[in-house]
């Protein structure tokens, strides 16, 4: 849960993750492909991004790089390692999320953690929680680098669209709460130079 809040991928997108695509020495996420299904029972395929856009290399924080490290040595090796090909024929493998039988986790999985893991905090606080889901995570995502006044075109990037409008209009959500944060903030930077 913590890589989607803090990378903003697609759930898609962090299911088709292999070792490959960590790299840990530099420190970045490789997104050139996508872990789908078919529409036929419970077969998947690999496919390319979303969009073209959607192919980009994420840089990792400190935490992100924790959590993979963690991933990565916890990984079982698999008696039988999956191979799932794309359209062209190119063989993917090293999946980093495997189930007990040795295929690779999907979405539903992750859609149904997220589930437990609201399920049970309500059970406990007095407050719930609202649904979330793994796509919620790429809008708090998109919101909260747009609200620490990223460069909309660096977020764009990091969020794969193939429109600005789509970042600005579609995943960046502000209240009234963000609006009069900037504005205090604008006036107070701007006292600073009169």
């Amino acid at each position: 849960m913590y890589i989607l809040f803090y990378t903003g991928m697609r759930i898609s997108e962090f299911c088709g993750l292999t070792l490959d695509d960590i790299d840990l020495n530099a420190k970045t996420i490789n997104i050139d492909h996508q872990l789908v299904k078919t529409g036929k029972g419970n077969a998947y395929k690999v496919e390319t991004t979303k969009t073209d856009a959607g192919t980009r290399v994420l840089p990792m924080s400190e935490e992100v790089y924790d959590c993979f490290v963690r991933i990565i040595e916890n990984r079982r090796t698999p008696r039988v390692e999956p191979v799932i090909k794309d359209v062209s024929g190119k063989a993917y493998t090293g999946f980093l999320f495997l189930t007990q039988d040795d295929k690779t986790r999907v979405a539903y999985y992750w859609e149904k953690k997220f589930q437990y893991a609201v399920k049970k905090y309500n059970d406990i606080y007095r407050v719930p929680l609202p649904k979330i889901t793994p796509h919620i995570c790429r809008h708090t995502y998109c919101t909260h680098m747009a609200s620490a006044g990223m460069n909309p075109k660096t977020l764009q990037y990091l969020m794969g669209h193939a429109d600005i409008c789509t970042t600005l209009n579609v995943y960046t959500h502000f209240d009234l709460d963000n609006i009069v944060s900037e504005v205090r903030t604008i006036n107070s930077q701007m006292h600073n130079y009169t």
